[in-house]
């Protein structure tokens, strides 16, 4: 995740005061345990100093792996959605006022 910080602060950098920076992430299934890429990823933007706001939790349909996990006995529910993740750059005055 050391990477993804990476991504965020320079997306902070980089963009203008009050832009918008938009990503899309989906979470993955390690040893059968659900990793959580998309709250990790859209927490390392707010760390960053983005605020969040928006989530759009966008449905998946025909995924490549879906036939796979067809053919085998499941025990657990397919993760077949992805987030899209709408996060501003924040004036440094507006955060400072917001303090106060």
């Amino acid at each position: 995740m050391e990477s993804l910080e990476k991504v965020a602060a320079e997306s902070f950098r980089v963009l203008k005061k009050s832009g918008i920076c938009a990503f899309m992430i989906g979470d993955i299934r390690r040893r059968g345990y659900v990793l959580p890429l998309g709250m990790n990823a859209m927490q390392k933007f707010i760390d960053a100093g983005f605020k969040l706001k928006e989530i759009i939790i966008k449905e998946q349909h025909n995924c490549q792996g879906t036939k796979y996990w067809r053919e085998i006995d499941k025990t657990f529910l397919m993760l077949a959605h992805e987030y899209i993740f709408i996060l501003e750059k924040v004036n440094v005055m507006k955060r400072c006022k917001s303090i106060q």
